[in-house]
C-alpha cells in the first residue's frame, strides 16, 4: 500500500487504559454517495471515547472503529450528489467514529460551516456537546426562556456547553461540581448558581435557589441515585434528561414523585442515531445556534494535544481536572 493510500490514525490497540491508543498508518478513507472526505485539522475528545477505549461502549455497526465522535477540517473529497459543502470549505463535523486521525469521511448533512470569527481547530470543540445539548435540553426537554435549567458536571464540555445556550435563550441555569474552581468557572461563564456536590445537597440548594418550585428541565449525566434526587429537585411538569450514566446504571425512584410532579424522564444517545436525524439537527443548530457566534458566543476550550499523544489526552479527561473541551490537532 503506497503512502497516498494511507495515513495516520490512532487506533485502540486492545481494551484497557489511555497507553492503549497508538499511531498508526490506516487506509485512506473515500466519501461513499452524500459524503465528504475531511482533512482533519482536529478532533474533540468525549467520554464515550473513553468508554470505547476501555471495551465499554463499542461503535454502531458500520462505524470506524478508530475513537472520536467530532472534527474539523476542510472539506478536500466529495461523494456522490453533494451540493454542500464545496471542496475547499472550512467545516465541523458530528462522525460516529473515526475523527483521531488525518482523514475521515462523513455524511454532508452532518457538517457544518465553521463559524465566523472561530479558528478552524477550535470548531472541533462544537459538534458532539452542541448537538448534544440542542438534542436534549431544546428538543427533548423543551427548555424555554424564563426557566429554570439545572445541569450536573457543569464545567465538562457538556456542561459548559449547556451553560452557555441555556443562558442565551433566556434560562435561568443552576448546575453541579465537584470544586470552588469549578464552580467559579461556571458562574464566570453565566451559571445563575454553582452547587458545590461536596459541601452541599444539590437537591436542596435547588430548591431554595427557586422558592420551594424546583428546576423545569434537569440534564443529566451521572445517572445511578442521581435520578431520584432529580425527582425531588424537579418542578411540576419537570423534564428529566438522562444521558450517561457515570454514577451507574441501576437507580431507584420514587414513583409517587414522578406521579404528583407529573414528570417526563427521558434518556437518549447521539451515537446511534440516524444520520437523517443527525442531518435535522445539524440544520437546527445551524439556523438557531450558529448565528450566536457573531455575537461573541465561543466554546471553552481547556487543553490540546498533538494527535500522536491521545494517550496524554485521555489521562487528562480521566482525571477531572479539565474545564470544557479537550481537543487533538492532527
Amino acid at each position: 500500500m503506497n503512502a497516498a493510500a494511507t495515513m495516520t490514525a490512532v487506533e485502540i490497540r486492545e481494551p484497557g487504559p489511555p497507553q492503549v491508543l497508538r499511531a498508526v498508518q490506516r487506509p485512506m478513507p473515500r466519501p461513499g454517495p452524500g459524503e465528504v472526505r475531511v482533512r482533519v485539522v482536529a478532533a474533540g475528545i468525549n467520554r464515550p471515547d473513553v468508554l470505547q477505549r476501555k471495551g465499554a461502549y463499542p461503535p454502531p455497526p458500520g462505524a470506524s472503529d478508530i475513537p472520536g465522535l467530532e472534527v474539523s477540517g476542510e472539506v478536500v473529497e466529495l461523494g456522490a450528489g453533494v451540493s454542500w459543502p464545496a471542496l475547499g470549505e472550512a467545516v465541523c463535523a458530528l462522525v460516529a467514529g473515526g475523527g483521531y486521525a488525518e482523514y475521515v469521511s462523513v455524511p454532508a448533512v452532518q457538517c457544518l460551516p465553521v463559524p465566523a470569527g472561530l479558528e478552524v481547530a477550535d470548531a472541533a470543540a462544537l459538534p458532539e456537546t452542541f448537538f448534544t445539548v440542542w438534542l436534549n435540553v431544546f428538543e427533548r426537554a423543551r427548555l424555554q426562556r424564563g426557566e429554570t435549567l439545572l445541569l450536573h458536571g457543569g464545567s465538562s464540555g457538556i456542561g459548559t456547553t449547556a451553560i452557555l445556550l441555556g443562558k442565551a435563550f433566556g434560562a435561568r441555569v443552576l448546575v453541579t461540581c465537584g470544586s470552588a474552581a469549578k464552580c467559579a468557572a461556571c458562574r464566570e461563564l453565566g451559571a445563575d448558581l454553582a452547587i458545590n456536590y461536596h459541601e452541599g445537597d444539590f437537591v436542596a440548594a435547588t430548591l431554595r435557589a427557586t422558592d420551594g418550585r424546583g428546576a423545569d428541565v434537569i440534564l443529566d449525566m451521572v445517572g445511578g441515585d442521581y435520578l431520584g434526587r432529580n425527582a425531588a429537585a424537579a418542578a411540576l411538569e419537570g423534564r428529566i434528561a438522562l444521558i450517561a450514566t457515570q454514577g451507574g446504571t441501576k437507580s431507584e425512584l420514587d414513583l409517587r414523585q414522578v406521579l404528583g410532579k407529573r414528570l417526563t424522564i427521558s434518556g437518549c444517545l447521539l451515537r446511534p442515531q440516524t444520520v437523517a436525524a443527525k442531518g435535522h439537527l445539524a440544520q437546527a443548530l445551524r439556523d438557531k445556534v450558529w448565528p450566536l457566534f457573531a455575537q461573541g458566543l465561543r466554546p471553552v476550550i481547556h487543553a490540546r494535544f498533538p494527535l500522536a499523544d491521545a494517550a496524554g489526552a485521555h489521562r487528562l479527561m480521566e482525571s477531572g481536572a479539565h474545564i470544557g473541551k479537550i481537543l487533538l490537532l492532527t
